[in-house]
């Protein structure tokens, strides 16, 4: 099965660089940069149209792993292609975008000074367009049609990604919820060893189950 590492806003594809490491088997995992749309303005449907060209050229079934933005994109596909998709892991995911803390996310990229941007593969404009174009996704419906088995994760410190983690848990037939201890939003990058081990049990389990 082929690992398809889809990263957060604000980071790169080097961010899961640790985790990959630690899962070994690099050769079969692919980690897009999610920011490269041709010059064009960086928006929702721009970057999912990117990456449903990038994963239609995959053989499937896929092993998706996103975390914030990416787990939107991969619940996204999910529910578009099923039959690509053979398991999923969403860490620090919503389903519905929580509109209120998206306003409050574009206000703080409008304090923050362009030069703070400079390494996160995308400009200050590209953040405040992003958000902008998310903020009517809605999921609710689709998941209930997510059928493969998948692995939700939240950081103990991450509380608010908490509530929408507990929810998918429960609404996806296969979902299942893991919680890592004293992490917060960025587990790829602030606890890689504990993710790497909750995704290759979640591997070892599907292999026996």
């Amino acid at each position: 099965m082929t690992r398809v590492f889809l990263h957060g806003l604000g980071q790169i594809p080097g961010s899961w660089e640790k985790t990959v490491g630690l899962l070994g088997g690099a050769e079969s995992c692919i980690c897009p940069d999610l920011t490269k749309t041709r010059g064009k303005p960086l928006t929702y449907r721009g970057i999912y149209s990117k990456l449903c060209e990038t994963l239609g050229g995959l053989e499937g079934p896929l092993e998706l792993c996103g975390l914030s933005l990416g787990g939107v994109l991969a619940l996204n596909y999910a529910a578009d292609c099923p039959e690509k998709v053979g398991s999923l892991v969403l860490i620090a995911a919503q389903y519905k975008m929580p509109k209120k803390l998206l306003k409050f996310q574009d206000f703080l990229f409008k304090l923050t000074p362009e030069r703070a941007f400079s390494g996160a593969g995308f400009s200050k404009a590209d953040a405040i367009s992003l958000c902008k174009t998310m903020s009517e996704l809605d999921f609710t419906e689709s998941l209930g049609k997510i059928e493969c088995p998948a692995l939700i994760i939240c950081g103990e410190k991450d509380r608010a990604n908490r509530k929408a983690a507990e929810e998918m848990s429960e609404k996806i037939r296969n979902g299942r919820l893991v919680t890592v201890k004293n992490a917060g939003h960025e587990i790829n990058v602030e606890a890689p060893e504990e993710l790497a081990e909750i995704i290759r049990k979640q591997g070892s389990a599907q292999k026996t189950g």
